[in-house]
């Protein structure tokens, strides 16, 4: 598996939900298959939304792929380890950022919602918000192509988070060892549109 073959699944696997065709499975031989352990082929750190069962709408079954999920998909020193954790000592091919439309951690972001510790959490997303260009307006959760762009630029934020945070990722990067690619899910068709990477090589 290559970083390129691994992507090329996970659409393939979007292609198979999206027409209602997955793939044929049976978990309780799967499960016995990976008890003696494992062999993901990429690392997804998608949203906490229900409406984005990652392993689902990307058609891969037990012990194909590691799943991060935390509210807006943001980059804490956990799930950094994490990423690490699937890449250097697992063998995963892919870091895989999804982010998704109308999703209600941007929309608690723009709208400057305080509540507990998701406070900090939305903190994380507020810089994302930068990146639209001001026309887009007005800059509000009303505003669904608003909301979807910050989106967006959250995933691109979170990529390059990725790389300027950690040695390990960053080097494996350089050496074609993994790939990192951003895309997002659109909760009205269940497809999942990955990103073009605006100069930042993908691989």
């Amino acid at each position: 598996m290559t970083p390129q073959s691994a992507l090329a699944e996970l659409r393939a696997g979007n292609a198979r939900f999206v027409a209602g065709h997955p793939l044929v499975r049976n978990p309780p031989a799967d499960v016995r298959a990976t008890a003696p352990g494992q062999y993901p082929f990429a690392v997804v750190l998608s949203c906490l939304d229900s409406r984005q069962p990652i392993e689902l709408v990307l058609d891969q079954g037990i012990g194909d792929i590691f799943s991060a999920r935390v509210a807006g998909n943001v980059l804490n020193d956990d799930i950094l380890g994490s990423l690490e954790f699937a890449c250097k000592a697992s063998g995963a091919k892919l870091i895989a950022i999804i982010g998704h439309s109308n999703c209600g951690a941007i929309k608690g972001a723009v709208d400057g919602v305080e509540l507990g510790h998701l406070t900090g959490l939305l903190g994380k997303i507020k810089p994302a918000m930068e990146q639209v260009p001001a026309a887009v307006q007005p800059r509000h959760s009303n505003n669904l192509a608003f909301v979807d762009k910050v989106s967006e630029a959250n995933v691109r934020l979170v990529m390059q988070q990725i790389r300027d945070r950690s040695p390990i990722l960053r080097e494996m990067l350089a050496a074609g060892q993994i790939g990192l690619v951003g895309g997002m899910y659109d909760l009205s068709t269940g497809e999942v549109h990955f990103l073009r990477n605006r100069g930042v090589r993908p691989f």
